[in-house]
Formats: structure tokens, sequence, C-alpha cells
């Protein structure tokens, strides 16, 4: 039985990035035997005769995959992590890490797959091969049965309040639209004009009826690879009105807020607040029903497999010197670059600790 050693982080929660190597893993177990490993950890594998390297590399280089990417004996060494070009700071850092694996798995909406050849990336398109998320609907049940009254529907945003969530952008949408009218579960610097519900756990059930008293996921995401969060607001049966940059482009169920256009994403949303009911139900069924089709783990898991029995090794294609260029400055202007704080403090946490 080929072993594969999984990298990636897999406690106990229903959110990711955990959910990711706690659900894969279980479904990769039916294959394989499973070698499960923390993404910050800082010890070597030494791979014996077609094991595999699998997981999501760590910013800092002192870390397992990193380590034992260069390990000789690996069948296949595969890379499976967040993806887009939005922002070539979140992925610049990887460059190195892709050149030396077989594929990469990236995890990535379709808008960001279909964009990618124009991008700075664009010589990583041989390895890349596009992973949905996926979401456990037991994780995340259906709590939402009936809409508010047209007027007094309510938007829900879901997440930290980091540069990456463009929340600049939100909170001017949200001054538009009114009063309460954007709730916001999470943690970070205060988002104006939005009704603070702080962090919540989606286990509890008081988390569950506060999800419930909204009808819609507001994301506007400048570079947001493929956040989960849509796929559970799906789950729980809200309509997610996002940015293309932010979900799934493509799919019937979502609404698209258009970004740096206030006045245009007011449109969208003032025309929810008074879209039939029996509209917004049709559109819960059809995201329920893509869901149970597509993003499922079983499917997410069935991509990885197909990576693992592969025999491709594509090369990169050809990198244009502007795009070399790009890529240089995002690196160095990254929030994962060596030289920021934050990583030299974790890094010296890391030696310390393996002492």
């Amino acid at each position: 039985m080929k072993h594969v050693h999984l990298v990636y982080p897999h406690e106990q929660r229903i959110s990711c990035p955990d959910a990711i190597g706690r659900n894969l893993s279980e479904h990769l177990r039916s294959r394989y035997e499973v070698h499960l490993y923390d993404w910050d950890s800082n010890q070597v594998i030494h791979p014996e005769q077609d094991d595999i390297l699998l997981g999501h590399p760590h910013p800092s280089p002192r870390t397992t995959f990193r380590r034992s990417l260069p390990s000789k004996g690996w069948s296949r060494r595969l890379i499976l992590a967040p993806y887009n070009h939005g922002d070539p700071r979140q992925s610049a850092w990887l460059s190195g890490i892709v050149q030396e694996c077989d594929l990469f798995l990236a995890i990535t909406g379709e808008y960001w797959m279909k964009t990618a050849s124009s991008s700075s990336f664009a010589h990583w398109l041989p390895k890349m091969v596009q992973m949905d998320l996926a979401v456990d609907r037991n994780d995340f049940p259906a709590v939402k049965t009936d809409f508010n009254a047209p007027g007094r529907r309510r938007f829900l945003f879901i997440g930290h309040s980091r540069w990456t969530k463009n929340v600049d952008y939100l909170s001017r949408i949200a001054q538009r639209i009114g009063s309460d009218a954007v709730s916001w579960m999470g943690v970070g610097r205060a988002i104006p004009w939005t009704k603070p519900l702080g962090f919540q756990d989606f286990r509890e059930t008081q988390a569950l009826e506060l999800v419930a008293e909204h009808d819609f996921l507001l994301s506007v995401g400048r570079a947001d690879a493929n956040p989960a969060v849509v796929l559970e607001a799906m789950a729980w049966g809200l309509i997610p009105a996002c940015s293309k940059e932010s979900a799934h482009a493509d799919l019937p169920g979502i609404v698209e807020v258009p970004l740096d256009d206030v006045d245009g994403a007011v449109r969208v949303l003032n025309d929810l607040q008074t879209t039939d009911a029996t509209t917004l139900h049709q559109m819960q069924q059809e995201n329920w029903s893509i869901l149970d089709e597509r993003f499922t783990w079983g499917a997410f898991a069935e991509r990885a497999i197909d990576a693992i029995e592969s025999s491709r090794s594509p090369d990169l294609l050809p990198m244009d010197p502007k795009d070399r260029r790009v890529l240089a400055r995002a690196r160095l202007r990254s929030p994962y670059a060596w030289w920021r704080p934050t990583q030299l403090r974790d890094q010296l946490r890391r030696s310390l600790r393996g002492v």
C-alpha cells in the first residue's frame, strides 16, 4: 500500500483549513496509508519507495513540507494550497516550490483559473489542477427556512477584517444601504457601518440562530482564492451576493456584486431587497443541489487521488521577463516574506521548539 504524507492543518474544527486536512485524510485512507503532519511543524520526512508528499508549504523554509521536499525517493511531490492572482503577494512566495513539484493542486475558483493565462503566473498553468473546495452539509445544516419581508432583509459578512477581504469597500456599501442592514461575524479592526457580532462558533445553536436572522451572505473580496464561507452560507440557506473575485462566478444561485462601483453594488443589493421570495427559494434549492453534486469532500479527494495516481510532471512554461519582475517584487512585499518580523519570530520559535 502506498504511503501518503499529508502536510495540512487537521484539527477537529469544521472550518477551513482544518476541515480540508481532516476530510481529505479520511477519504485518502480508503486507498492509502496516510501520515498526517501539522503544516508548521519542523520535522523532516525521509520517504520510502513509492511514498507521496502532499500538502501546503509554510512560508517558513524550516518547516516540514519544505524541508522534506528535496528528500530523495518521493514518487510524487504535490502542492495543495490556495491560489489567486488578484494580489500576487498572496501566491508569489510559492514560485520556487511549484517548480520543484510534479503538480500544483490549486484551491481556487473558476474565475481565477479562467484568467490565469493573462496573469503573471501563466507559466504555472501546465502544473495547475483546479480544486473546488467542499462543505459537509452535516456540519453546516440548512437553518434558513423563510426570508425576511422585502425591505427588511439583512446581509451578513463572515471573516476577518484584514486587507485581503476588501473591507473598506464593504464599509462604503454598508453606509449606503442603511443602518443595521449589514452584520459582521469575525475578528479584527472595526468595520464601520456594520453591526459587529464577534467571533462565532458555528457548532453552537446560538451562532446558527444568528445566521438564520440574515438572508444574504455579502462578500466583496478583490483577491479571495476560493472562500469556504460562500459554500457554507449556501449550505445554511443564505443566498451569496459576492464579487466574482471572491466566489464562484458562474453559479446561478450566486448574485454578482461589482467591484469599484459603490452605486452598482447598492443597486444589486437593493434589488435583492425586493426580489420575490419564491425566486429566492428557487435559488436556495439550486445551491443545495449543486453542493450535493459538485462541492463534496468525496469529489475533492478524487481530484487529489487522480493527481497521486497520475504520472504527469510537466515543465513550467517560459516566463516573460516582465512577469519575473512583477513576482520578484511581490515576493519581497508579501506578508509571507522571510524578512517580516512575524516570520522571523515564528522561525525562531520553531527552532527553539526543535531544540
